[in-house]
C-alpha cells in the first residue's frame, strides 16, 4: 500500500468523527452522561475548548486524564492538521497557511492594529469559507485556482480559534473576524451560518455578531436570505465596479446578477437590519479607478447606508493590471465623498508575504505555465478594454447549479 493511499484513508477515518466545534451542548452533555461523568465536567470542556481554545487532549484541562484521552479519541478537536505562519510588516500582520485532513490548503490572516487616538488596539482574523473558489475574479490569487470544495462549520471555525489561541500566548484577544480569505461566503451560507452562531454565542466563543464582517461578491438569493433571517453581523460587498460592463469582466458572477440588482438587494438587507453596508472596491490602475468610475459609484450609492473601502490591487502573477498610484486613490475617494457617501482608503499589509487572497496557496499549487499566463493576460487586456467602452461582456456567467451552487470541482484546473 502506498503511502499516499495510507494518507488518503487516515484522512478519511479522522473525518468520520465529529468535530467538536460543531457539536452542540445537548449533544455533549448526552455523550459526558454515558461516559460517567458529573454534569459540571461540560462546563469544564466548554472552557477548555472555546475559551482556551484547546486543540489536544493535553491541553482538555481539568479533565480526569481518561475522560480526556476518550473525548479526543470520538471527537476532532482541530480540523487544521498544520499551520505555516509567515510574518510581515514588522510582525503587524502574520499570514496562516492552514492544512485540513484531505491535504487541501486554505488560508488566514491576523492583524493586528495598535491603539491610537479614538480606537482601542484591535486584533482582526481573515479567514476563508471555500477551498478555492468558483466566482473566479482576475484581480484575486484564489480565482486563479478554481473551486475545490466548501469547508466545513469546524473548518471554518477553527481558523478563528488557531487566530485566538496565538494571541493568547501574549495575553492579547481577538476583537474581530471578517469573512473575506478564499472563497465566496454566501456560496456556503449553511456552514457560515453556522460558524457565525458559534462566534458570537456567549457560551461558546462569545464574539458577538457586530464584530463579525461576512463579504459577498454579489450573490443576491443569499443576501435576500441573510435579510429574512436577520442576522447583526456586518455585510460587506464585494464591488470593484459601479458600471455593468467593468464588473462583468472583474467580477463574473455580475453576468448573472447586474450590480443594481445586488446594491439593491444589500440597500434592502440595511433597512431591515440598521446595519450599514460596506463596499469594498479594489482600486486598478487605468481599469476602474477614473473619474467616471467614481461618479458612477457615487450615482449607486447616493442616500444609502453605506461605506466605501478602497484597496490598492495586490500584484497577481497571472493579471496585466497594477494598484492605481495613491494621488488617483485620493481623487477617487474626493469625488465619491462629495456625494455624501464615507470612504476608507485601506493600506495593503503583508505583500512581502503574499498576503492577498490565495496567494500563499497558489504559489502552493505552482506557477501555471507560462503560455497560459500569457493567454490569461491578454484575455483580460481584451476584455477591460471592450468593458472600457461600454460592451457587456459576452462569457458565461460562473458555473453554479440551480440552487447557486458551485457546478463542479475544478482545483487546480488551467
Amino acid at each position: 500500500m502506498t503511502s499516499t493511499k495510507i494518507e488518503t484513508m487516515a484522512a478519511v477515518a479522522a473525518t468520520t468523527r465529529p468535530a467538536l466545534a460543531e457539536v452542540g451542548s445537548d449533544v455533549l452533555a448526552g455523550w459526558l452522561a454515558k461516559a460517567d461523568a458529573a454534569p459540571f465536567r461540560l462546563a469544564q470542556v466548554d472552557d477548555a475548548f472555546w475559551r482556551r481554545h484547546a486543540r489536544t487532549a493535553a491541553e482538555l484541562h481539568p479533565l480526569p486524564g481518561a475522560l480526556r484521552e476518550r473525548l479526543a479519541a470520538e471527537f476532532r478537536l482541530d480540523t487544521l492538521v498544520d499551520t505555516e505562519v509567515r510574518p510581515a510588516d514588522d510582525g503587524a500582520t502574520e499570514k496562516a497557511l492552514h492544512r485540513l485532513e484531505d491535504g487541501s490548503l486554505i488560508e488566514s490572516v491576523l492583524m493586528h492594529y495598535p491603539r491610537r487616538a479614538g480606537r482601542r488596539e484591535r486584533h482582526t482574523v481573515c479567514i476563508s469559507s471555500q477551498v478555492g473558489c468558483a466566482v473566479g475574479c482576475p484581480f484575486c490569487a484564489t480565482g486563479e485556482l478554481g473551486f475545490g470544495r466548501d469547508l466545513s462549520t469546524a473548518e471554518i471555525v477553527d481558523q478563528v480559534r488557531w487566530a485566538a489561541r496565538r494571541l493568547a500566548v501574549s495575553g492579547r484577544s481577538l476583537t474581530n473576524v471578517v469573512f473575506m480569505g478564499m472563497g465566496e461566503p454566501l456560496l456556503n451560507l449553511d456552514h457560515v451560518l453556522e460558524a457565525v452562531a458559534a462566534l458570537a454565542d456567549a457560551a461558546r466563543f462569545g464574539l458577538g455578531a457586530r464584530h463579525i464582517t461576512v463579504s459577498t461578491s454579489g450573490v443576491v438569493p443569499g443576501i435576500r436570505r441573510l435579510t429574512a433571517l436577520g442576522p447583526r453581523f456586518t455585510l460587506a460587498i464585494s464591488l470593484h465596479a459601479a458600471r455593468d460592463p467593468l464588473r462583468d469582466v472583474l467580477v463574473p458572477l455580475n453576468r448573472r446578477w447586474p450590480v443594481v440588482e445586488v446594491v439593491a438587494a444589500a440597500r434592502d438587507h440595511a433597512r431591515a437590519t440598521g446595519r450599514r453596508i460596506s463596499y469594498e472596491y479594489t482600486m486598478i490602475g487605468g481599469v476602474n479607478d477614473t473619474d467616471l468610475d467614481a461618479d458612477a459609484l457615487a450615482m449607486l450609492l447616493r442616500g444609502d447606508l453605506a461605506h466605501v473601502n478602497l484597496i490598492p490591487m495586490n500584484p497577481v502573477a497571472h493579471t496585466p493590471w497594477i494598484a492605481s498610484p495613491m494621488p488617483v486613490i485620493e481623487r477617487f475617494a474626493g469625488r465619491v465623498e462629495a456625494a455624501g457617501i464615507a470612504v476608507t482608503i485601506r493600506r495593503n499589509r503583508g505583500q512581502e508575504i503574499g498576503a492577498a487572497c490565495g496567494q500563499l496557496a497558489a504559489e502552493r499549487a505552482g506557477e501555471p505555465p507560462a503560455l497560459t499566463v500569457g493567454r490569461r493576460r491578454e484575455r483580460l487586456i481584451l476584455a477591460s478594454a471592450a468593458a472600457l467602452r461600454g460592451e457587456r461582456s459576452h462569457d458565461p456567467a460562473p458555473a453554479l447549479g440551480g440552487d447557486g451552487r458551485p457546478a463542479a470541482p475544478s482545483l487546480g484546473e488551467a
